[in-house]
């Protein structure tokens, strides 16, 4: 997502609202030394991580959260990562609210086994970030990446806010953002923030095991919601999608409003969380995978899966070399990467069948020397959840592989290895180089949430012509293995296809695509005699594929008169099924057709207008 302002459609929220400015929070002590880890195993989380108890004064909590929140707002292409767990109990009260606003790169999570266990009386939020005039201007979240809220409940309480912010707890978020495991009441859910001043644009976004109030989607441009409960859903920009969801919204209409609901979701699988026992020892939980299943995993107690102890990980630092890590692997130990930056020069192998690998607090995995940063055998039940990885200076030959294109492997429907929140970037904070982000070649892989961007803005003070030459990424995700399901696949900027899926019996839930923004002319951005390269890419060899819910959008801003001759690139066979797809031009390039010729054009005589696309094969 650009760091600009950017076109889209208006939404009418059938509400007149006070337009306010947020207050900036105080700053106070380094969040980290805030609270002291707790004993029973936090004690091995790191530096970084602050886990709070119920006793603990409500003054005292929200001096680290605000502390964190004034280092972390608008440190979008930083290096500080940071995790804040609360221990099972009641935080806040009616009198005294605990009013979290949550920053880059910062996980807040219950240590619950359900999330019932853990009540927060006040607010989770995040805000708008402005960008211009001095942070009163160009108020969006269209950058508002690389947060976590997941596992608590939430009783909204707005005491001490004015009437605006009274209105909603918001969340104001764009990719690489995930709410999962969540119970909410007490106020609506915004997921825009409509009380700073405009032009409020946000492009998120995932939902996913979740009890919510009524949402207010507002001004999203995309979001998936999964396996969840809403009281109500108002709003929709361009691709709403819901999977699984009670109360969801009917998409008998579509494209106005356009929404695309599946009853169920074909395979899910939750993400591993951290929780305390009744003993005060720390676990993780990591729930089964489900088949067309619908509504939450713990409605009737603790979700259903394995309990594995602390004891069985091995508990990495940025200080641990990788030869530590592997051998850690070896030895049958799983993996949790504690919040911070990892220099990674040779992989990591993740080698045995059901091993966990989790990150808490953002943790990132950077390559160094042209490495793979981590690389998954083809066996079943692996779990990598919580983990962002980064190119590096060297061009990677990939950065997350999934089995080998040529080898021994072995795989189970019901066991599927799954990745959760994994999340990809070549550059941005840096200088990145890789020739694919993800690369999958074992057969039931699920993809549950992730975002794989090359990054279109950044710190390294490029022109866009020259960062279309110094950040290399040609192919953003490979899909060479049978029966992988994709539930929220967002793909980004890459300068070739952005998805490639060869693969038979693919299901994707949920894809977002913008092309590249640089390419800067449109003989750089051609596929042989074809102008350019579609967003969606199904190989000439797939006998059957289903997508529910995509679009692609066009935004060449280095040379607007470059074309890209289809969104959608697929083989015209009956098997291969597209649902509710679109195009749109955020006000440069043209795409020609949505899929294969069909579709009219995305150009600026209709900027910010979706060229949709209800089916394809048409139906009868």
């Amino acid at each position: 997502m650009p760091a600009r302002t950017r076109t889209s459609r208006a939404v009418t929220l059938g509400l007149i609202l006070a337009t306010v400015a947020a207050a900036s929070p105080a700053a106070s002590p380094a969040a980290s030394a805030a609270a002291a880890p707790s004993h029973g195993g936090a004690q091995s989380l790191g530096p970084n991580v602050t886990v709070f108890d119920p006793g603990m004064p409500v003054g005292q909590i929200q001096a680290a959260l605000d502390a964190a929140h004034t280092s972390q707002v608008d440190a979008e292409m930083g290096t500080s990562r940071y995790a804040f767990l609360f221990k099972p109990g009641t935080y806040g009260s009616a009198e005294q609210p605990l009013q979290i606003k949550v920053g880059y790169y910062t996980e807040i999570a219950g240590l619950g086994g359900s999330p019932t266990d853990v009540v927060i009386n006040g607010k989770v939020e995040v805000y708008n970030r402005c960008l211009a005039d001095g942070g009163t201007g160009n108020c969006l979240a269209l950058v508002n990446f690389w947060r976590t809220l997941s596992n608590l409940s939430l009783t909204v309480n707005a005491s001490g806010q004015d009437s605006c912010r009274a209105s909603a707890n918001f969340w104001a978020v764009s990719q690489a953002v995930s709410m999962r495991r969540l119970n909410v009441s007490g106020a609506n859910l915004s997921l825009m923030d409509y009380c700073t001043a405009g032009p409020q644009y946000a492009s998120g976004g995932f939902i996913a095991d979740s009890r919510l109030p009524f949402v207010i989607n507002g001004s999203q441009q995309q979001w998936l919601t999964r396996n969840s409960e809403v009281a109500g859903w108002s709003n929709a920009v361009w691709n709403q999608v819901f999977a699984g969801v009670t109360g969801a919204p009917d998409d008998a209409a579509f494209p106005d409003p356009p929404y695309t609901t599946l009853a169920t979701t074909p395979v899910s699988r939750e993400k591993p969380y951290l929780f305390v026992d009744a003993k005060g020892r720390y676990q993780v939980r990591v729930p089964s995978a489900r088949r067309n299943s619908s509504g939450i995993t713990w409605a009737a107690g603790l979700t259903p899966g394995r309990t594995i102890p602390l004891s069985d990980f091995h508990v990495a630092t940025p200080r641990d070399s990788v030869r530590t890590i592997n051998t850690q692997l070896a030895r049958g130990k799983h993996l949790l990467l504690t919040p911070g930056v990892y220099d990674i020069g040779r992989s990591i192998e993740v080698r045995r069948p059901n091993t966990v690998v989790l990150g808490i607090g953002h943790a990132t995995l950077t390559a160094v020397g042209g490495a793979t940063p981590l690389g998954v055998a083809g066996v079943p039940g692996v779990v990598i959840a919580g983990v962002t990885i980064d190119a590096g200076l060297t061009e990677s030959p990939v950065l997350l592989r999934v089995g080998r294109k040529h080898g021994f492997e072995f795989t189970m429907p019901n066991n599927p290895t799954t990745l959760s929140d994994v999340y990809f970037r070549v550059g941005g904070p840096h200088v990145g180089k890789a020739d694919t982000a993800l690369e999958v070649n074992s057969d039931h892989v699920l993809i549950d949430h992730t975002w794989v961007w090359r990054g279109d803005h950044g710190v390294e003070g490029f022109t866009d012509t020259e960062r279309w030459n110094t950040n290399t990424g040609r192919y953003g995700a490979v899909i060479n293995g049978d029966d992988v399901t994709a539930t929220g696949l967002f793909v980004e900027h890459f300068q070739r296809y952005n998805t490639v899926w060869n693969g038979e019996r693919g299901t994707t839930i949920l894809y977002q695509n913008e092309l590249p923004y640089d390419p800067p002319t449109q003989a750089d951005w051609m596929n042989g005699d074809v102008e350019g390269y579609a967003g969606y890419k199904v190989g000439d060899r797939v006998r059957k594929h289903t997508l529910y819910g995509g679009g692609v959008y066009v935004f060449n801003q280095n040379n607007p008169s470059i074309h890209t001759e289809n969104g959608f690139e697929v083989p015209n066979r009956p098997g291969v099924t597209l649902h509710h797809v679109m195009t749109v031009n955020l006000s440069a390039g043209t795409i020609d057709h949505v899929v294969n010729g069909t579709g009219e054009a995305a150009d600026t005589t209709r900027i910010g207008a979706p060229v949709y696309l209800p089916h394809y094969p048409k139906s009868p």
